[in-house]
């Protein structure tokens, strides 16, 4: 209902000035205190691990997605470089080798690819993957262009935003788990985000490759230039 929604609103923003107000200078004096330390203990994690959890549990409870409580809960944690180091350290590892490889194997087993079983859904999943590509990638291209960036890191540029890695899989998979997207629908958005990501290194290459090809004639036409003047100076010299 309208007053559910205006509810969840108003809840949403006293969360949030609790987490700016109260929160983030209690994390600021707990992160000056640990950022000087080589070792911190497990207390300490364990405290960090138990804001992260809480946050994400009230956003949850509060109608709002659980992410956005982890998100915020990065927020609000001290930016000293001290700190984050500490904390990378301690996080980094466990994150990448175990919660990484099982967020992917989970996304692995609820794409069922034989969803996609007709000419017209492949004919829909391309048109995506194009119009994404075309979106991002040309989108990003033309607009650091029209600031001024040269044409090749105007290019670099659009490869590097037309990648969607992990952050498309958790919106696509929240998608889905609240129903907005259909089984079939999600599984080519899974497919167009896995295409523009790994299209991203040879993108990149081709880049490379197609501009340095470009400058080799300047850079012949230079030297010639350069020789040719040089000779003629050393003839006036020896005139």
């Amino acid at each position: 209902t309208l007053g559910g929604a205006l509810y969840t609103v108003l809840l949403t923003f006293v969360y949030i000035a609790v987490m700016f107000v109260v929160v983030r200078p209690f994390l600021k004096k707990i992160g000056t205190l640990y950022s000087n330390k080589e070792v911190i203990n497990k207390t300490f994690v364990s405290f960090i691990f138990l804001v992260l959890i809480v946050s994400a549990a009230i956003t949850e409870i509060l109608g709002i997605h659980a992410l956005f409580g982890a998100f915020m809960a990065g927020v609000v944690m001290p930016s000293n470089f001290g700190f984050r180091k500490v904390m990378m350290e301690k996080v980094e590892d466990i994150a990448l080798v175990f919660f990484l490889p099982l967020f992917f194997a989970f996304t692995g087993l609820r794409t069922q690819i034989g969803l996609i079983n007709t000419p017209e859904l492949w004919c829909v999943c391309l048109l995506l993957i194009t119009v994404a590509v075309v979106g991002k990638f040309g989108g990003c291209a033309v607009a650091s262009r029209l600031v001024g960036e040269s044409w090749k890191d105007s290019f670099t540029i659009g490869t590097l935003m037309n990648t969607r890695g992990l952050m498309e899989l958790v919106a696509l998979n929240i998608g889905y788990e609240l129903g907005v997207l259909p089984p079939s629908i999600f599984v080519i958005l899974i497919i167009m985000a896995l295409v523009t990501t790994f299209m991203t290194t040879p993108l990149l290459n081709l880049v490379e490759w197609g501009f340095c090809s470009l400058d080799v004639p300047k850079q012949v036409v230079s030297y010639y230039r350069y020789t040719n003047y040089s000779l003629e100076n050393n003839f006036l010299i020896i005139r």
